[in-house]
């Protein structure tokens, strides 16, 4: 498969798209100077390459009363029991991330709660799960650094 180039207006294009998904591509055309139509079929083409996968919403969890973190090491039984923990972990939606990760734990979730009480119950339903002989939880004190644009800038650095 031929790797999709982009070029530096694909880049800003992307770039004002991850600071705000919702962006007007005529808003995106006036700051580039070219045409709202350009726009469209550079996102299009993006889409179809693979690239844009979708767009999304940030909302602020602790606005909504969901401000409490925990990353939770999971540890199975057995590896092979990977994909049924895995299920019944995508039951529970307090649980908004997973990894099936090498080393200490065999999957690494990211929870949030409503406060301590709250994600002690979660963490609960994790220990509950058949296959789980054991958790290991890590508390976020705060997000220090969640920057996409970051990592999308030095991947671009990359593929000049």
């Amino acid at each position: 498969m031929a790797k999709f180039k982009l070029d530096e207006v694909d880049h800003q294009i992307l770039d004002m798209l991850i600071e705000n998904t919702r962006t007007p591509f005529t808003d995106i055309a006036k700051k580039l100077l070219i045409s709202a139509g350009t726009v469209h079929v550079r996102v299009k083409k993006m889409e179809e390459a693979g690239i844009i996968t979708g767009s999304s919403l940030t909302l602020d969890y602790g606005k909504l009363g969901y401000s409490f973190i925990a990353y939770v090491g999971v540890y199975i039984n057995k590896t092979s029991q990977t994909t049924f923990v895995l299920e019944r972990i995508a039951q529970i939606p307090f649980v908004t991330v997973a990894h099936v990760t090498t080393g200490k734990f065999n999957i690494f979730c990211k929870i949030r709660a409503r406060d301590t009480n709250h994600a002690k119950n979660v963490i609960f339903l994790l220990d509950d799960i058949d296959g789980v002989y054991r958790t290991e939880t890590m508390i976020s004190l705060e997000e220090s650094i969640n920057d996409k644009k970051r990592l999308m800038h030095s991947i671009f650095q990359d593929l000049v």
